[in-house]
């Protein structure tokens, strides 16, 4: 096996993005990939502190986390590439749509297949970086990526995730198992 020393490679790593409301009232949106789903109804978002992001969570102490799809991937890049601090017209530069959640103060972004509603639970200053945690209000999902019987069908969503030893985007979806279940063969060996 080949060494590469300490780096933060894992794989899939995330793509979500963090929708907040700036001190205009304007949308503003980025795209993170550190943090994820921490308890049953909390989410960490590790950030560095001075995302406008950042300041938009402090002040307004909610958000919303959603899942972007394929069809949004350059919008969705773009949100991770520019700053709001120096890109006043981040979110309009990209023609996607927001609407005021009806549980938190934060915009949900229509294109977006599925999107957490969240308030801000606790905001942790460590030595290793800046933690917030969230705490899940609601989950919105748009009808094309439910399945059946009402269900969100992972395999609609057409995320896409984060492949941070070369920078490249991956599509996700395709079923290949059930959790709990794929592995009971082996619960029967002795």
């Amino acid at each position: 096996m080949k060494s590469f020393g300490v780096k933060p490679y894992l794989f899939p790593m995330p793509t979500y993005m963090i929708g907040t409301y700036n001190e205009d009232g304007s949308p503003d949106v980025m795209m993170m990939a550190w943090g994820g789903i921490c308890a049953e109804d909390m989410v960490a978002l590790n950030l560095e502190a001075d995302h406008k992001t950042v300041a938009n969570l402090r002040a307004r102490k909610a958000f919303t986390l959603a899942v972007p799809s394929v069809s949004t991937l350059a919008e969705s890049d773009f949100f991770g590439i520019a700053t709001a601090n120096k890109v006043q017209d981040k979110f309009a530069r990209t023609g996607l749509h927001a609407q005021k959640s009806e549980r938190v103060d934060a915009p949900v972004i229509a294109e977006y297949p599925l999107t957490l509603e969240c308030t801000v639970a606790e905001i942790q200053e460590q030595p290793y970086g800046l933690r917030i945690l969230g705490k899940i209000c609601n989950v919105l999902a748009d009808e094309r990526v439910l399945d059946e019987k009402g269900r969100i069908d992972a395999s609609k969503l057409g995320a896409f995730s984060f492949d941070q030893m070369r920078n490249d985007y991956y599509a996700t979806g395709e079923k290949v198992g059930t959790a709990w279940k794929s592995g009971v063969p082996l619960m029967k060996k002795s």
